[in-house]
């Protein structure tokens, strides 16, 4: 067995200490303030509503807790493959149900795709909202409502699963807290969510109208305290959804949270 002299750094710590530096160096440029925005600038895209501008976004944070977060790192790994959503909105999925916790009722999602992030707020619901049900809502047959607000759905899009794929995948996951519902979002699905009141709703629609009668239908509903996340906010195919967030910023009896991962988050005074 060789020793290492205590006078010298251990391989371990040798290494810890050239990722720091690494993690440094790579963050500096960040930190500088307006250096790294000027050379995103080629980036930037005009929407097209002119009060809309898009740019690549970098943020200058380094926390990444998600990582030593077992219980979320698990779950990611068997709904990763069934969604579109990256590992920094869905681990903001995970601590809002974690967080709604002491509101009453239950939990929606509109726009499940393959389920993937549905099943995740259902794995965290299980955990820490036990008395919460999770309701699924999808068309299953692609997006719906796009129109003149929106600036690349045309509809149709995404139409690329099943309801019975969500159920499997809640199946393997051994979730007894979902509902996977299937139709139009609330005009032929409304009456079938059986709750009263919702704690949490993900709304993940990427157009205007689909986005707009979500949000009436879930805020009559919404208890105090609790919260709508927006998935298409920040991103530049979903203008619709922007435009529309953007709206509902503005209402007196709400609080807005911009998060540059591209959630609109959206809580109930």
């Amino acid at each position: 067995m060789v020793r290492v002299p205590e006078d010298e750094p251990s391989p371990k710590r040798d290494t810890g200490a050239l990722r720091q530096r690494l993690l440094r160096s790579l963050a500096a440029p960040f930190r500088r303030p307006g250096r790294f925005e000027r050379l995103l600038a080629v980036t930037r895209l005009q929407g097209q509503d002119p009060r809309i501008r898009h740019q690549l976004v970098v943020p200058h944070a380094t926390y990444s807790p998600w990582w030593t977060d077992a219980a979320f790192m698990r779950t990611f790994e068997a709904v990763r493959h069934a969604t579109l959503v990256d590992i920094y909105r869905l681990y903001e999925l995970w601590r809002s149900v974690e967080q709604v916790a002491p509101v009453e009722g239950d939990i929606l999602e509109v726009g499940v795709w393959r389920g993937g992030s549905g099943c995740l707020i259902a794995a965290g619901a299980r955990e820490h909202c036990p008395d919460a049900h999770v309701y699924l809502c999808d068309t299953f047959h692609g997006v719906v409502k796009a129109g003149a607000p929106d600036n690349e759905f045309v509809g149709g899009e995404l139409s690329d699963t099943s309801a019975s794929r969500v159920r499997e995948l809640a199946r393997r996951l051994g979730l007894d807290n979902v509902t996977v519902v299937e139709g139009v979002f609330p005009d032929e699905t409304g009456g079938r969510i059986a709750g009263s009141k919702l704690r949490l709703a993900h709304v993940d629609v990427d157009v205007y109208a689909s986005a707009r009668d979500s949000f009436r239908w879930i805020w009559d509903r919404l208890a105090p305290g609790g919260v709508v996340i927006f998935d298409d906010y920040g991103f530049h195919d979903c203008e619709g959804v922007t435009r529309f967030v953007d709206e509902v910023a503005s209402r007196p009896d709400v609080m807005f949270v911009h998060n540059l991962n591209g959630h609109g988050v959206v809580l109930r005074r």
